[in-house]
């Protein structure tokens, strides 16, 4: 993507900030290579680099001589090195006038998806009495905001995933009326076959997890390890996916079915308390965003797992509430985390998160996963939300 310079120096300028100084060395910072435009398949990228993008004026770049060519194609002046006292000396030069610039990095590592600088470059810009803060905003604001465009490959995707979805289902609940054994992961690969018709791609194929199984949050089935898909049991789907283009945005969605006519009051009382908990945190987004107050993603992880827990469910959380949806399926911005970790970072209008509480034991697990966009004054849910089990055989 190409980087905005007015909006980005305008940005900085409005939190305070004297620049952004971007660094890579050998791919270790996805975040500036992707935001710069480096091409690590079309340029060898074996030296560190460093640009900054001061709050006014012309932006400069410190690169290795044999490398120099690498930022050609943003703005700005370059100072070139290749000793190891040249890039001392270079580094002084690039920060000359800056005291606080915005860097991937997170105090102790609090949010581990923003911390990308590693601690000796750390400690060499604080050498030189430069104040680094986290750029966790910044990275969300210029690459995890939703064009219009990429909201409607969002909302494509999402209806394309509840199709698939009831067809899993329908699939499923023949096979155990027909007695027909049919395992996870056959059951899997015909929908992985469904993402392809729909014109989805993902990164993985879907969980498809029955009992014991749902009580793990990433169980992936394979041909050895799936079991049949019986009846009276809890089916747990959760799918993902976006469509084949540039720039298409991710939808992901979990449901839980159960084979059979009458769901288990252990079940569906799991399940109520985690579909509590995902209102609950639903509930939170849209009050802001109709206030246009800011909200952080560790606020709406507690509100929702203070549900959990006051349903008599701590013991039984084992993942944070929602992660960032983008052209990645775990995106760059905020996630709904107090749990794993303290994301400090705000729900920025124009992004898209998950909300998907999840209640696991040792013989099963319930998970209600949904998409949010939140807008300049207003929060919508991109598809239905489920309210209770679905009994297959009813």
């Amino acid at each position: 993507m190409a980087l905005d310079l007015p909006a980005i120096q305008r940005t900085l300028r409005e939190s305070g900030l004297d620049g952004w100084l971007l660094y890579d060395f050998h791919g270790s910072n996805p975040i500036a290579t992707r935001l710069t435009g480096v091409d690590r398949g079309a340029h060898l990228t074996t030296r560190r680099w460093y640009y900054l993008i001061p709050r006014e004026g012309e932006p400069r770049a410190l690169v290795h001589a044999i490398e120099r060519h690498n930022l050609d194609m943003l703005p700005g002046r370059k100072i070139v090195y290749s000793r190891r006292e040249q890039l001392e000396a270079g580094l002084t030069e690039l920060l000359t006038g800056v005291r606080r610039i915005a860097m991937e990095y997170s105090p102790e590592c609090a949010i581990p998806y923003v911390s990308r600088v590693d601690a000796g470059t750390a400690e060499a810009i604080k050498a030189r009495g430069v104040e680094i803060v986290s750029s966790g905003d910044l990275v969300q604001a210029f690459e995890a905001v939703w064009t219009p465009e990429q909201l409607q490959s969002h909302r494509v995707a999402s209806e394309a995933l509840y199709r698939i979805k009831d067809k899993a289902f329908a699939a499923a609940a023949a096979a155990v009326r027909a007695g027909a054994p049919l395992t996870e992961y056959e059951l899997q690969q015909q929908m992985v076959g469904w993402f392809a018709a729909e014109g989805l791609i993902s990164d993985s194929a879907p969980v498809v997890a029955v009992g014991p199984h749902a009580g793990d949050p990433h169980y992936l089935p394979t041909k050895e390890s799936a079991t049949v898909i019986g009846p009276d049991e809890l089916l747990l789907l959760d799918l993902w996916g976006k469509l084949a283009q540039t720039g298409a945005v991710f939808a992901d969605i979990t449901w839980v079915g159960f084979t059979g006519r009458d769901v288990p009051s252990r079940m569906a009382n799991a399940f109520d308390a985690a579909a509590r908990a995902r209102d609950a945190a639903v509930d939170l987004v849209q009050a802001a965003a109709k206030e246009g107050r800011d909200l952080r993603g560790w606020e709406v992880d507690r509100a929702a797992r203070a549900v959990l827990v006051a349903s008599g469910f701590e013991a039984q959380v084992l993942h944070r509430t929602g992660h960032s949806l983008g052209e990645s399926v775990h995106g760059n911005g905020a996630h709904l985390d107090d749990f794993e970790t303290h994301d400090e970072r705000r729900l920025l209008p124009g992004t898209g998160f998950t909300v998907e509480p999840g209640v696991y034991m040792a013989d099963f697990g319930v998970r209600t996963e949904i998409n949010v966009f939140r807008g300049d004054r207003e929060a919508l849910v991109t598809g239905p939300c489920q309210s209770a089990i679905v009994p297959l055989l009813s």
